[in-house]
C-alpha cells in the first residue's frame, strides 16, 4: 500500500516541476541562470549535512558515459569556444541532476504524482491566461503568444511554441491515463487546447500519435468514451477561439498542414541534410560539441540548430557518441517494460514515447524537463521492484 503524503509536504516537490517548466523566465549571467536552478541551490544548501548520490541504475551510467564522450569531441572541434559552452552547461544540468534525485527520493509515488498533477494545472491555466490576455490586448510582444507569419502560436510560459508540448508531454501523459477524477479531466481538456494552440505540426502529430497507442492500450468503452468526448471537446474549443477571439483554428490548423507541402517542414529538411553531409566528414567523433550551428552560420548564413536530436548528435559526436546515446535510451525503455511500469504506470511510458517522436523535430539531448523525467523513473523503478518481489513472495 503507497503511504499518502500529506498534501502541505507536496508542496516543494510541486514547487520545483513547476519552476523547471517556466522556460522562459531566467536571468542571463553567462548562462541562463532559472528560478529552478536557485530553488535546487537552497534545498542543496539546507540538506548538504544529508546530502548523498542516490545509487543509480544502468542506464543512468550510460547517460553519463554518453555527455562525457559528447563533451570529449569539443577537444576536436573547429570552434572550441561553442564546446566549452555546452560542456559549462552540461555539468550545470548534471548537478541539478543529482540534487533532483536526492529530492524526490524523500517523496512517494502518490507525492510525486500529485505534484505532476497540480504543477501541470498551474502550468497549463498560467500559459492559457498569458495566450489570452496577449490577444485581447494586443500584447503579442510580451504576452503568451508569438506570431509566425499569420499565426497566433501559444507560447505560455516557454520560448518557443515548438518547445512547448515537449514541456508539456508528462502532464498531458498523465492526465490522459488518469482521467477518472474531475481535476485531471480539466487537466487533459487544458493540455489539448494549450498544445494545439502552438499550431506545432511536429508536436501536435505526435501527440495525436501517443494518443492513438493509449487507444490501443485502452478497453473499448474508454476508446468510445475519450473519442466522443475529445470530438465534443474540439467543437466546443473551435467555436470559443471563432466567436470570442476571432480566430479561425479550424481553418489555420489545415492551413499549417498545407504549408508543410512547401516550406520543407519550416526548413527542417534542408538542415537535415546539411547534418548528414557534415557527419560524413567527420563520421567517427562528429565535427564537435555544439558546433553545427557554427558549421551552419559559416557555410549557409543560417543560424539554426538541425532541429533533429538524433542527427544533431549524430554529427557532432559521430557514430561513437550516437551509439551510446541510442545505448541509453534503449536501456530506460528496457527498464519501463523489465519492471511494468509501462503497464502499471503507462504515463511514464508514453511520455518517453512522446519525447523519442518529438526528437525527431526538435534538438534536446541536454533539457531540464527531460533530466526530470529520468529523475522520477529512476524513484519508481527500485519501488516497482519491491512490489513485484512482494507479489512474487505472496
Amino acid at each position: 500500500m503507497e503511504i499518502r503524503t500529506d498534501q502541505n509536504k507536496i508542496f516543494p516537490l510541486f514547487l520545483l516541476i513547476l519552476l523547471i517548466t517556466l522556460g522562459k523566465y531566467y536571468i542571463y549571467i553567462g548562462f541562463a541562470l532559472k528560478p529552478y536552478m536557485v530553488f535546487l541551490f537552497f534545498l542543496f544548501v539546507f540538506n548538504v549535512t544529508v546530502f548523498y548520490f542516490v545509487k543509480f541504475h544502468f542506464y543512468e551510467f550510460i547517460m553519463i558515459l554518453f555527455y562525457l564522450t559528447f563533451s570529449f569531441t569539443g577537444a576536436f572541434s573547429l570552434y572550441p569556444i561553442e564546446s566549452i559552452r555546452i560542456i559549462l552547461g552540461i555539468i550545470l544540468l548534471i548537478i541539478c541532476y543529482f540534487i533532483i534525485r536526492f529530492f524526490l527520493v524523500k517523496y512517494s509515488i502518490y507525492a510525486i504524482e500529485k505534484a505532476i498533477g497540480y504543477s501541470g494545472l498551474v502550468f497549463n491555466t498560467l500559459s492559457l491566461l498569458l495566450y489570452g490576455i496577449a490577444l485581447k490586448f494586443k500584447l503579442t510582444t510580451i504576452g503568451g503568444v508569438m506570431m509566425d507569419r499569420d499565426y497566433p502560436r501559444l507560447i505560455g510560459v516557454v520560448t518557443d511554441p515548438n518547445y512547448y508540448i515537449f514541456y508539456n508531454s508528462i502532464f498531458f501523459t498523465y492526465f490522459l491515463c488518469n482521467s477518472k477524477s474531475s481535476l485531471n479531466k480539466i487537466g487533459l481538456i487544458l493540455c489539448l487546447i494549450t498544445n494545439l494552440l502552438t499550431f506545432s505540426r511536429g508536436g501536435i502529430m505526435a501527440m495525436a500519435f501517443v494518443f492513438i497507442i493509449f487507444l490501443l492500450m485502452s478497453k473499448p468503452i474508454k476508446q468510445f468514451k475519450l473519442i466522443l468526448s475529445s470530438i465534443s471537446l474540439l467543437s466546443l474549443f473551435a467555436f470559443i477561439l471563432t466567436f470570442v477571439f476571432h480566430i479561425n483554428f479550424m481553418n489555420m490548423i489545415f492551413s499549417r498542414i498545407q504549408d508543410f507541402s512547401t516550406d520543407g517542414g519550416s526548413g527542417r529538411f534542408e538542415l537535415w541534410s546539411r547534418a548528414w553531409t557534415y557527419f560524413g566528414s567527420q563520421p567517427f567523433f562528429g565535427i564537435g560539441a555544439f558546433n553545427f550551428k557554427e558549421y551552419n552560420s559559416h557555410d549557409f548564413s543560417d543560424t539554426h540548430f538541425v532541429h533533429n536530436t538524433f542527427l544533431e548528435i549524430l554529427s557532432e559526436s559521430g557514430v561513437i557518441g550516437f551509439s551510446i546515446y541510442v545505448l541509453f535510451l534503449f536501456f530506460v525503455c528496457y527498464q519501463l517494460l523489465e519492471n511494468n511500469l509501462a503497464f502499471e504506470k503507462p504515463f511514464l511510458f508514453l511520455t518517453f514515447i512522446l519525447f523519442l517522436v518529438q526528437m525527431t523535430s526538435l534538438t534536446f539531448f541536454i533539457n531540464e524537463v527531460f533530466l526530470l523525467y529520468l529523475a522520477i523513473v529512476a524513484n519508481y523503478i527500485p519501488r516497482q521492484k519491491s512490489l513485484k518481489e512482494r507479489s512474487l513472495t505472496i
